[in-house]
């Protein structure tokens, strides 16, 4: 029983990502929500650095199926968070892990059966990619450059090889790239 880790990132075309404000003048496109329950549909963990935590509870622990089909999934999936510091927010079901350890992060893919999701999470993402610990890389890539920004991979990061597994192009000009590691 190993699990996969899914990581799911609205980016810019030059690879800004995190705090997307920016995304909402291009709309949510239906497509982008299946594509996301895709995603998340065979996900039995949530595994979030303290930061993203701390974002995402209060804006999703009150949340219904009512007001978003994804409410049940984040609410009610444990999630665990990497960080140094005890998250701020409650938000159960959740499990903290402590500083990012890449061996914490292998047991927990090896104790866990379906897909670990991942969302945001910059420091956690850029160590699970250096690591080689993400199994598919969900890029939602809208079409503006901000020139400015945290970089899903910033300058000076070494080469990071991926294999593209799939490419789909939605009716607002975002496409969904999806990555796994290179081929050998």
């Amino acid at each position: 029983m190993t699990a996969t880790i899914a990581v799911h990132e609205f980016i810019s075309a030059d690879g800004v990502f995190e705090s997307p404000s920016w995304t909402f003048e291009f709309g949510f496109d239906p497509a982008m929500g299946e594509t996301l329950a895709g995603v998340t549909g065979s996900a039995t963990a949530i595994l979030l650095g303290r930061t993203t935590f701390d974002m995402f509870a209060p804006a999703w622990r009150d949340r219904t199926v009512e007001q978003d089909p994804g409410a049940p999934f984040f609410n009610e999936t444990t999630k665990y968070v990497v960080g140094e510091q005890e998250p701020a927010e409650e938000w159960g079901p959740s499990e903290r892990l402590g500083a990012y350890d890449p061996n914490a992060i292998r047991r927990l893919k090896d104790d866990t059966e379906g897909s670990i999701y991942v969302s945001g999470s910059g420091r956690l993402v850029r160590g699970l990619l250096a690591d080689g610990l993400v199994d598919e890389l969900h890029l939602f890539v809208y079409p503006v450059g901000l020139g400015e920004g945290p970089y899903l991979v910033p300058p000076g990061t070494p080469k990071l090889a991926l294999g593209l597994l799939s490419a789909t192009p939605y009716e607002n000009g975002v496409v969904h790239l999806t990555y796994g590691p290179a081929a050998a």
